[in-house]
């Protein structure tokens, strides 16, 4: 059967897996194949570990990216192999046949049903599109020439070894380092020894990472050995860092050169827009280092579980790569003993932008709260505050409530169960909770409306963690 674009969708499925069961699959049937067939057809062929038919198919592939990702999560390693084989061929050779338009293998993540929706979607196109116009475009023959393919992964580094698709993608891109480029969007270090890291990094274009997430117990001499990498992600955008320990071995004035060997690197990141360092030691007298390198205006800051000094915090709300954040995050900051002037400062600088604010577990005393409420009440576009785990009370909170009343976008509040819902052992009580609740609920309604208000306590009787009771129901979740 003679096979056209005007063929309905359903024939020419039909007549497409009647040519996976030709054993002589010929690269001139694939040339005469219509466009919208190589989706489905790929997919069974990968599905079905039809290997000679999958390396014709990859060097007549019609389309400029091929999304591999979603098939490969299937256990088909034999066909994933005969893909590169495929593609082996073309790498080699000066010339790719007509059809040919690959420029870019992606192994990124897509959704679970990419492929069966894109089938579709071009098989319904590609039928429609043919009944309005009679005359088929026909393709180009074309050089490759100089110009490498693109391979695109998505690194998640957290064992010893890596799974077995990609080790063999690795160790196929090394062996074929000039006529490919490997692009890494999003890298997670999650727990690996840093040599094999360094090893992959090696062979990554550092230029195309746009996310970088450390999470992995690192002391700062093997911070320094990540250092001369970061510096070259020149299009990272956001970085996450977690679990940065100094190691007893590094003196002060080993800490301090390491420090600033990593902190220049951030006058390299021009890109840079969300920073989250979390449970990070090195900070603790050294954040002024770090703020100075910026080079961009943050939107997102989260400084997390770390130990500052109330320098930093001075320096914090000096710096001007903050004055348009969206996000700020000081959760379990300790600032019991601190002056808040300078938080004071900073939401100050940040009102006009910032749209989530967490001071969660920072320790916040009843004589320190006023010093912020000024400023916070001027935060008009915020949607979101969260203040749990500060030890307030009753006459705290209604002030505190009085301030954020009146910010109409916000639509999560969080407040810690005020002092007075607590007997002399620090266990909740529970009459006095229910009573609180509704007196508050009162005066809130007198001012305005509001979305969610949910009050934290820090033992929950069920499961003994930290569980969030609604302002208005008595439903809690933990």
């Amino acid at each position: 059967m003679k096979m056209s674009i005007r063929t309905p969708p359903r024939l020419l499925e039909l007549a497409g897996r009647s040519l996976l069961r030709d054993q002589a699959l010929a690269m001139s049937t694939l040339e005469e194949l219509p466009t919208e067939l190589f989706p489905p057809l790929f997919m069974e062929a990968f599905s079905r570990r039809r290997c000679e038919a999958l390396k014709l198919m990859v060097q007549a592939w019609p389309f400029r990216r091929l999304p591999l990702r979603p098939l490969i999560k299937m256990p088909c390693l034999e066909a994933f192999q005969a893909v590169l084989d495929g593609l082996d061929a073309l790498l080699t050779q000066g010339v790719c046949p007509r059809r040919w338009k690959l420029q870019v293998l992606d192994l990124q993540d897509v959704c679970e049903n990419f492929w069966m929706v894109w089938s579709e979607a071009m098989a319904r196109g590609s039928f429609l599109n043919a009944k309005r116009n009679k005359t088929p475009v026909q393709d180009c023959p074309r050089m490759r020439g100089q110009q490498p393919l693109t391979v695109f992964v998505e690194l998640w580094l957290k064992n010893r070894t890596l799974d077995e698709y990609l080790t063999y993608l690795l160790l196929w891109v090394k062996q074929r380092k000039d006529l490919l480029h490997l692009c890494c969007k999003k890298l997670k270090i999650l727990g690996m020894p840093f040599r094999n890291i360094r090893s992959i990094l090696k062979m990554v274009n550092l230029d195309c990472i746009q996310e970088v997430e450390v999470n992995c117990k690192w002391v700062l001499p093997i911070l320094t050995q990540f250092t001369p990498y970061l510096g070259h992600m020149r299009n990272l955008q956001k970085l996450v860092l977690s679990h940065m320990d100094v190691s007893r071995y590094v003196s002060p004035e080993q800490k301090k050169e390491i420090v600033t060997q990593f902190t220049t690197q951030f006058l390299k990141l021009h890109c840079l827009q969300k920073l989250y360092m979390n449970s990070v030691s090195f900070l603790e007298g050294h954040l002024d280092q770090l703020l100075s390198c910026l080079k961009t205006s943050l939107k997102v800051l989260t400084i997390t579980n770390c130990v500052l000094l109330e320098s930093d915090l001075k320096h914090l709300s000096q710096c001007p790569s903050i004055s348009q954040l969206k996000t700020l995050d000081l959760s379990g900051i300790r600032l019991t003993n601190y002056s808040l002037v300078p938080l004071q400062i900073l939401l100050e600088k940040v009102a006009a932008t910032l749209e989530y604010l967490d001071l969660d577990d920072c320790g916040i005393i009843d004589s320190q709260v006023n010093a912020i409420l000024p400023a916070l009440s001027r935060c008009f576009e915020l949607n979101a505050f969260s203040f749990c785990g500060n030890p307030i009370s009753m006459a705290t909170l209604e002030n505190l409530l009085s301030h954020t009343i009146i910010l109409k976008n916000l639509c999560v509040e969080v407040y810690p169960a005020p002092r007075e819902s607590y007997g002399a052992d620090g266990t909740l009580c529970w009459s006095r909770f229910a009573q609180i609740r509704a007196e508050l609920m009162n005066r809130v309604r007198d001012l305005r409306h509001p979305k969610r208000i949910f009050f934290c306590i820090d033992n929950c009787p069920d499961c003994g963690n930290r569980s969030f009771y609604d302002l208005e129901a008595d439903q809690y979740c933990c």
